[in-house]
């Protein structure tokens, strides 16, 4: 009898280690920014990375840049972050700052592989002594110039050290020989006022953080008359124009239509306006006119990050996600450098020979930047987010180009405001 007992255990334990155990699920939500064609590469890569990983299951959304972050500070405030955020330089230090970031260190070591990819990078998503944040490609700000357009107009493409005196020139001959827009609107990005005293020798902030990192305001006079000059003679949109392109699609853009000659654009979101355009529209990248006496106004940027959020419950999983993204040939075939020319040099060196127009285009202006670029300054310091949304677009931007105030007005309540709000890091 007990014989028999123990040749049932013994069957029954035989026939259990054949029995393969479920898989667990591990479940991971993703966010990220950006275009239509942004969405479907990155979709398309997160679909193979769980054919190759059967136990994992990515959930995702997306949205446009403005909505995007709208959305990501609520569900920080409500404890809701998604595992993997994509990240923007102008915000890393404030999430890392605020604890909402987790430290990539130990990935570093383990999980996402960094040993083809530049120190300089890396140290690009560091804030303090720790690593937050791993760009996703290297990026600079460009003017897209119609060749065609310049062409009818009988007007030369610009040298690369062009001034924004020669903008304003060539956007004024545009707009009478053609009667469109040199340029529809995006001259009053942030991002062109911190690249104007970057050619100048100087960081939009102090090292650390608790005030403007310049004296000197005439430079940003002179530019906000500029545009004003260019707005009222009609070669840029006024405000009332402007206002319809908020939140447009790529394939609507005045570029994309035929109503500007120039467009103020990224990079990395290059794929996604020529392929909106088309093939028989012929475009280029240009540098950044630079004030005089300066030097260039372009750097280069991380295009984007990818970060893990500090409430993570799967970091592991996500290191790996990341280093998919980063590190895989076959992943980076699919996304095809649309977020900026890819960190890691073996996927550089894997995607060169298989770049079509636009890629080789990219690929070509970002090497033309590296020769010429002004260094990057520093990760903008906390309170960047209330200095944008409160202080330079409402009280300074708005109001000068609707004419309410004088450009001297709004650059003197910029300061004030800014500094306001820059001083609460002081120690």
């Amino acid at each position: 009898m007990r014989k028999s007992i123990l040749a049932v255990i013994l069957a029954l334990m035989l026939a259990l280690a054949f029995v393969k155990p479920s898989q667990a699920q591990t479940e991971l939500h993703m966010t990220w920014w950006g275009s239509q064609n942004r969405h479907d590469r990155t979709i398309k890569v997160i679909e193979m990375y769980e054919a190759a990983n059967p136990g994992v299951k990515i959930t995702y959304e997306y949205a446009n840049f403005n909505d995007y972050w709208t959305k990501l500070n609520t569900q920080a405030a409500g404890n809701e972050l998604p595992c993997i955020m994509q990240q923007d330089y102008a915000y890393v230090a404030e999430w890392a700052n605020r604890g909402l970031l987790m430290p990539l260190d130990d990935a570093y070591k383990s999980g996402i592989d960094v040993s083809n990819i530049s120190q300089g990078v890396l140290d690009s998503g560091k804030v303090g002594d720790h690593y937050y944040a791993l760009s996703l490609g290297s990026n600079s700000q460009s003017i897209i110039i119609d060749t065609d357009a310049f062409a009818k107009a009988g007007i030369d493409i610009p040298a690369d050290d062009w001034t924004w005196k020669d903008f304003e020139d060539i956007a004024l001959k545009l707009h009478e020989k053609l009667g469109i827009w040199a340029l529809s609107t995006g001259l009053e990005d942030v991002q062109l006022w911190k690249s104007l005293y970057v050619a100048l020798g100087k960081n939009p902030f102090t090292d650390d953080g608790t005030a403007l990192g310049y004296t000197d305001d005439q430079p940003l006079i002179e530019y906000y008359n500029m545009i004003l000059r260019l707005q009222k003679a009609g070669a840029i949109a006024n405000q009332e124009e402007a206002a319809q392109f908020t939140n447009q699609s790529m394939e609507q853009s005045p570029l994309v239509t035929g109503k500007e000659a120039m467009r103020y654009q990224w990079s990395n979101q290059v794929v996604a306006i020529f392929t909106a355009a088309g093939a028989d529209r012929h475009f280029i990248l240009h540098t950044l006119p630079r004030p005089e006496g300066g030097k260039a106004e372009n750097y280069l940027k991380p295009s984007q990050f990818f970060s893990i959020t500090a409430s993570c419950k799967n970091p592991e999983e996500a290191a790996k996600i990341i280093n998919y993204f980063t590190n895989d040939n076959e992943a980076n075939d699919v996304l095809g450098g649309e977020r900026g020319v890819p960190v890691a040099s073996t996927v550089r060196d894997h995607l060169l020979p298989t770049l079509d127009t636009v890629g080789k285009e990219t690929f070509s202006f970002l090497a033309k930047v590296e020769t010429l670029a002004s260094p990057i300054f520093p990760p903008d310091p906390p309170g960047f987010s209330d200095i944008l949304n409160n202080v330079y677009t409402p009280q300074f931007v708005q109001p000068v180009l609707y004419e309410q105030i004088s450009v001297e007005e709004g650059v003197a309540t910029f300061r004030k405001g800014a500094e306001e709000i820059l001083a609460k890091n002081k120690k």
